[in-house]
């Protein structure tokens, strides 16, 4: 059937989507989500209903940005269209739906198409659906991780030793690998890290990396900074390298959802792709935590360690205090001046600490009998704050003319009511105060503490600062801290 391209101002951040007028599509016998053949690429098929104020008329075709402009095509102009087979991954999934183990080629089937954009993100929550509700087993893990991994590029650096570190995230300005980086780099090992930008939180380390330097760079100038400074701190959905899991986490988020087996690949894909050859993976626990007890933190830790064995990467897996906010800011700027600080000699002392530990740690994994003197000494002697503004420079920034001395323009202070000891802090309204503050498209939003939990504090004593750019986003976020912090 030949029908004439009409462009339609739609973006799907994902597979290409063509729109049929309902009369056309009983013709070539296709419903929503079959899929028809474009100049001899794949495209699904929505059905015009009239929907979201698009109207697809007879004789036409509706094609989404990403086909138009991909596949250089002109309005009203006239192409052939023929039904297409749907993948064969979508069987697959029903397959794990039905609660069946799939197999090394079922899972690089589906982790294939998800690369190839040929599933939709309906498809794709089945798939992410089915490993909620029926797991994966740690054979289908590997696979997974394996598929990720080899359908994504990967960092090639020669090196016999690379380091690499992980926390499994759930708590509000955790910057460790701000400061264990530059620490690494500084002692003379490989550390090339990339990170995420925030799903839930105030600011992931991306976005905290980004008031300091670009952090959007190619596999290949990624590979120009490690060589030059042995370390980097990265956004690692601008390389690519781990393509199919950005798009499982997208659903996951949007779902609400953390199978623990895509939760395993996704972390240990990434390691993979950056060549590492020791992992470290730090998993805070505690009631607001992602990880919520003992029990559950003791059994993802030995999934990791199995996991780890079968891909042949040493790990070390460390369980740590999740009851609160690491640092004294949370928000990109905030969080940035508490890493500059500890680097500088200062700062807060549970970031500093937590970071010492780590590295620590990971050096005594390759071989480093004093490890933690080591990652203290790089940190006394200024080594590592070196370091970091090499990272910053090679990565095309400038600390002093980063934007890390400025604040949001509006802030509001908030004071205890009464003298005595702070109970709690409540990790989860952290993020959500600098959420609604602004954080983190809004660098300068967040919220500033000045107590931590069992700290002391008097009647009328500053206990944290809350900023914003915006003057309302500021009002919406003081009306939302009851309960956050608790003295008794």
């Amino acid at each position: 059937m030949k029908l004439r391209i009409k462009k339609i101002s739609f973006n799907t951040g994902g597979p290409f989507v063509v729109v049929l007028n309902e009369n056309d599509a009983k013709r070539l016998d296709v419903r929503a989500l079959d899929r028809v053949n474009i100049k001899n690429v794949e495209a699904i098929v929505d059905i015009s209903k009239g929907n979201h104020g698009v109207s697809v008329k007879e004789g036409e075709i509706g094609v989404l940005i990403e086909a138009f402009e991909n596949l250089r095509l002109k309005t009203n102009e006239l192409i052939e269209i023929s039904p297409a087979r749907k993948p064969e991954s979508l069987i697959y999934i029903r397959k794990k739906l039905d609660d069946k183990k799939l197999n090394e080629k079922e899972i690089n089937a589906i982790i294939k198409d998800v690369v190839n954009n040929r599933l939709s993100e309906t498809e794709l929550t089945y798939f992410v659906s089915g490993c909620y509700d029926n797991g994966l087993e740690m054979e289908e893990v590997v696979n997974l991780t394996k598929a990720i991994v080899e359908h994504g590029g990967r960092l090639k650096l020669g090196k016999k030793i690379i380091l690499d570190k992980h926390c499994v995230g759930g708590l509000a300005g955790n910057r460790t690998s701000m400061v264990i980086v530059p620490i690494i780099a500084a002692a003379g090992y490989t550390i090339p890290k990339t990170s995420s930008r925030a799903i839930s939180s105030a600011s992931g380390t991306a976005d905290t990396v980004e008031t300091l330097c670009p952090v959007s760079l190619s596999v290949k100038d990624v590979t120009r900074v490690v060589k030059k400074t042995n370390g980097c701190l990265v956004w690692g959905g601008a390389m690519g390298m781990a393509s199919a899991d950005d798009r499982l986490i997208k659903i996951e988020k949007l779902l609400s959802l953390d199978p623990r087996g895509l939760l395993l690949a996704s972390i240990m894909a990434k390691k993979m792709s950056v060549g590492a050859t020791h992992v470290l993976v730090d998993i805070p626990c505690g009631k607001e935590a992602k990880i919520k007890n003992m029990k559950e933190a003791l059994k993802l830790k030995r999934q990791f360690i199995e996991l780890s064995k079968r891909l042949g990467i040493k790990i070390r897996v460390i369980i740590t205090d999740g009851s609160q906010p690491i640092g004294n800011g949370i928000g990109p700027v905030l969080e940035a001046r508490d890493v500059i600080n500890v680097l500088k000699g200062d700062g807060p002392n549970d970031l500093r600490e937590k970071s010492i530990h780590m590295s620590g740690i990971m050096l005594e994994m390759i071989g480093e009998k004093n490890g933690l003197r080591i990652a203290k000494e790089m940190l006394d002697s200024g080594l590592a704050y070196k370091k970091m503004k090499e990272i910053i420079k090679i990565q095309g920034g400038n600390l002093k003319s980063s934007i890390v001395n400025r604040l949001g323009r509006y802030k509001k202070e908030f004071y205890s009511n009464k003298s005595g000891i702070v109970k709690r802090i409540d990790n989860n309204k952290a993020n959500s105060i600098g959420r609604v503050a602004g954080a983190p498209e809004d660098k300068f939003a967040g919220v500033l503490l000045n107590v931590k939990r069992n700290s002391k504090v008097t009647k009328n004593e500053l206990i944290f600062t809350i900023y914003s750019s915006n003057k309302d986003r500021l009002k919406y976020a003081s009306s939302n801290v009851k309960g956050f912090i608790e003295v008794n």
